[in-house]
């Protein structure tokens, strides 16, 4: 079934992707990430000597700080830095530096829609600006479900609200490893997905629709690297 959405894109189709790298001259690292009107930046220090309390200090600790446009951080907030910090744990190499701790600090800009998977990738991106080592890349999506049980990808904050249910699926791109050649790599993951955080209950139908959607972001995000750190690139 056909879906006509009120900014004429078809179910799977992505808002005009843009990204840019090196855009904070005093971080490590740092990228911004737009998906039509939603904005995120992304700036990464480190790593620094010392783990967090608590954390092995055999391995390198992620610290994830988010900041909202507005306002003070809230559950929700907490929430998303949670995932993200599990998520960016799954894809760097935590043994390279250990007893260091890396942070990542989200900057929100704008909220139009699937705000954390544009988090998500923003700080992928920043990351590897940083030049922090990597398992492989890593994608991210926002699948939405409507009463009427047809499946969106890529939703605006409008579209958001009107929805039943939702997931925010993470896929890897291992294919493209930003590894030295000869490097290990990472251990499989199961469905080939690094993270999901879900609300829908046709849950393997979203994530091969999601699988698919992810096709393009990954061309994106590889051209992005490909590219010199102070260009940007646009993908309509």
């Amino acid at each position: 079934m056909e879906v006509d959405r009120e900014d004429g894109r078809t179910q799977n189709q992505l808002r005009p992707l843009a990204c840019s790298r090196n855009v904070l001259h005093r971080a490590h690292g740092s990228a911004s990430w737009y998906q039509g009107d939603t904005k995120v930046l992304a700036a990464v220090y480190g790593p620094k000597a010392g783990a967090r309390k608590n954390e092995n200090p055999e391995k390198a600790c992620i610290e994830v700080i988010w900041k909202p446009k507005t306002g003070q951080t809230g559950k929700l907030e907490k929430e998303y830095e949670m995932i993200l910090k599990r998520t960016l744990q799954s894809i760097c190499i935590l043994t390279v530096n250990p007893n260091t701790t890396t942070s990542i600090i989200i900057q929100v800009v704008n909220d139009d829609g699937a705000l954390l998977p544009c988090a998500i990738n923003a700080a992928c991106v920043a990351l590897v600006d940083a030049g922090i080592p990597m398992k492989h890349l890593a994608v991210a999506i926002c699948c939405c479900v409507a009463k009427s049980g047809y499946v969106i990808m890529d939703p605006t904050k409008l579209e958001e609200q009107k929805m039943k249910s939702f997931a925010y699926l993470v896929f890897p791109n291992s294919v493209h490893s930003v590894l030295p050649e000869g490097s290990v790599q990472g251990e499989p993951m199961e469905h080939g997905i690094v993270t999901s955080v879900t609300h829908v209950d046709d849950y393997f139908y979203c994530l091969e629709r999601g699988c698919a959607a992810s096709a393009k972001l990954s061309d994106f995000l590889r051209r992005s690297l490909q590219r010199h750190p102070t260009d940007s690139s646009k993908a309509g």
